[in-house]
């Protein structure tokens, strides 16, 4: 029985051998891998950039429909003032109502008025003393 002290010449050699080759392979596989990772980089460009004008066109749309429904509602609101003279006067007490409810109006002043026309003289009348 020998004894050897380390490994054997052709142990040696095989791992040698072994990573030249793997040097080589590398060598050989890093321009494919290059042009791999290039094109995967370029597909995610491309994949945000589509989402990104997607997200865009999405804003656009919406901005059209509401624009649209303004559009709808104004033309119902002129109907019903067509349709209804006493509409807007209504829309008025309403809107009154809510702000004297916000308390955005702190002093009502009366004003009395005939066809919409304040009357300036409304405490003196023709033979009255």
């Amino acid at each position: 029985m020998s004894y050897q002290e380390g490994p054997s010449p052709v142990t040696v050699v095989s791992i040698v051998v072994a990573c030249i080759m793997l040097i080589v392979g590398l060598f050989a596989i890093w321009p494919q891998y290059s042009v791999y990772a290039n094109r995967l980089d370029g597909e995610a460009i491309l994949a945000k950039s589509h989402a990104a004008r997607q997200v865009l066109v999405n804003q656009a749309q919406a901005e059209k429909d509401s624009a649209q429904l303004r559009a709808d509602a104004i033309k119902i609101v002129g109907a019903a003032a067509k349709e209804f003279p006493e509409y807007r006067q209504q829309e008025f007490i309403g809107a009154f109502a809510e702000a004297l409810h916000l308390g955005k109006i702190g002093q009502i002043i009366y004003v009395p008025t005939e066809a919409g026309i304040p009357i300036l003289e409304a405490g003196h009348r023709p033979g009255a003393k």
